[in-house]
């Protein structure tokens, strides 16, 4: 959605600052364990598990405890990968040295701190079970799709959510992208023998990625791997061409994102953005890519449309990949248009990601139906903002009185005592419900119910108070189904909580 604005005053686009990693508690590391020998010191059904783990990740496990559990037995003599090795004693700081990290099953406080001083002293980083002060490092709950692994951890802040978020993770990946991952690993040395520039390399991985998405039920075979090896020749032939994709962001909660605007963002070498975009919404782009304001403010500086479209074409012109990230839906007066236009002229291939529109974000929040069949037989959606700033002088106000239609008022807040006035002339009736809602769908947003007639002053006392970011405006009989909707004598602010 494209807030209110006055004419443009010569904002400059300009890069995003920031957008620094936050403070990690652990940092998350893969280690390559195969055929290093590791030593586990315990044999209880605690050290089982970390056993069969490291095994599994290809360690050479020695375990040495006095008392060894019938499964640690059954473990040694089945191991997933790595040997497991068994030694019916107490554990001596000798045995420590030259070992690739050292894991203790420690009966007590008293063993605990023995042991990790043991390891330290070797230089031999050290995790002992369950007893985090004296840890160097920690098992976080995994998700496995060998060579794809996911590992998960709370610091030991809340280990069954962090099984919870694995269970979400292993629903969430299909068992097939074991397959993809494996052709990955086995592909990798083909691909890098072609001498793809970086582009070409990243824009084979991609359509990888895309066929492992789009079939993850199935093993690759070597017809795929042709076909992404044809396309990784032709694109080394090709010259380096960029892109653009308009995307819509959505009214601003991130998770109305859709999972193609985050394809697109996360392959992206530059976004162009506006204000109304979140923050968290652009946490979702690649870490690499350059962000740049472009944005359009209400009632401040805004970048001249010419040169958002001139700086556009120059990107991509330039062999990037940019998106234009939008707030709302890019096609619904979003300029979508010129901006197509500018990159057809220059030859630039263009495409659009559609978004959450912000009615469908204001429909969601009032639980209301735009379109109830008992109340509404049209939906029109119209700007109440033209090229001047002004109501636009050709919109036909006896349409927008239709008793039976619901509307939908983009950019009303300059204009909207000009239109309450209008609507009013042309016949509308005074108590039809109306609604203006602040920031849709984010934390900040802020819901003001009146009747028509007494809506533009409603909307002025909640500016007053402090009501703040873009406004859209809705009105008609399809409200008063909704929730808390009523032909109100006076007008009724809500700050709604999200």
């Amino acid at each position: 959605m494209t807030a209110d604005r006055s004419p443009p005053t010569g904002r400059a686009p300009r890069a995003r600052d920031g957008g620094r990693m936050d403070k990690l508690a652990r940092l998350p590391v893969f280690y390559a364990l195969s055929g290093k020998r590791v030593l586990v010191a315990g044999g209880g059904e605690p050290a089982v598990w970390k056993a069969e783990l490291l095994s599994a990740a290809g360690a050479r496990v020695e375990v040495i405890a006095e008392e060894i559990c019938a499964e640690m037995w059954h473990l040694a003599g089945a191991a997933p990968d790595g040997p497991i090795s068994i030694h019916k004693r107490p554990w001596h700081a000798d045995d420590i040295p030259g070992a690739a990290m050292a894991i203790g099953d420690a009966a007590d406080e008293e063993e605990a701190a023995r042991f990790a001083a043991a390891a330290r002293a070797a230089g031999v980083p050290v995790n002992v079970v369950d007893k985090p002060a004296y840890c160097d490092f920690a098992f976080g709950a995994i998700v496995n799709r060998s060579p794809l692994v996911v590992g998960i951890s709370t610091d030991g802040a809340a280990p069954v959510f962090g099984q919870a978020i694995r269970a979400k993770i292993e629903a969430l990946l299909p068992q097939g992208f074991k397959a993809w991952a494996q052709a990955a690993q086995s592909w990798r040395g083909a691909v890098s023998a072609l001498n793809l520039p970086f582009q070409g390399r990243r824009r084979f991985w991609e359509s990888f990625a895309a066929k492992a998405m789009a079939e993850p039920g199935r093993a690759p075979n070597e017809a795929d791997r042709a076909d992404l090896l044809a396309l990784a020749h032709a694109t080394q032939a090709a010259p380096e061409t960029g892109s653009v994709v308009l995307v819509g962001a959505g009214p601003g909660d991130p998770e109305l994102l859709t999972l193609k605007a985050v394809r697109a963002l996360q392959s992206a070498d530059v976004v162009l953005y506006d204000d109304l975009v979140s923050e968290a919404v652009l946490d979702f782009a690649r870490r690499e890519a350059r962000k740049m304001l472009v944005g359009k403010t209400g009632y401040g500086p805004s970048c001249k449309q010419d040169d958002i479209n001139a700086l556009m074409v120059q990107l991509a012109r330039e062999g990037r990949r940019v998106v234009r990230l939008k707030g709302g839906e890019p096609m619904i007066f979003g300029r979508a248009g010129e901006e197509i236009a500018a990159c057809r002229a220059a030859g630039i291939p263009v495409e659009v990601v559609p978004g959450i529109s912000s009615p469908q974000g204001a429909a969601s929040r009032l639980v209301a139906s735009l379109t109830h069949r008992d109340h509404a037989r049209r939906l029109q959606l119209v700007t109440a903002h033209a090229r001047d700033g002004k109501l636009p002088r050709d919109l036909d106000f006896k349409a927008l009185s239709d008793k039976a239609a619901t509307t939908v008022v983009y950019m009303p807040r300059r204009t909207l005592p000009d239109m309450v006035s209008e609507l009013l002339s042309a016949g509308i009736d005074p108590h039809t419900p109306a609604v203006a809602i602040f920031s849709v769908t984010r934390a900040n947003e802020q819901v003001i119910w009146a009747p028509v007639s007494g809506l533009s002053d409603a909307v002025a006392a909640a500016v007053e108070e402090g009501a703040a970011g873009p406004c859209l405006v809705i009105y008609g009989h399809a409200l008063s189904a909704a929730e808390g909707a009523r032909v109100l004598d006076g007008p009724m602010v809500h700050a709604a909580q999200v």
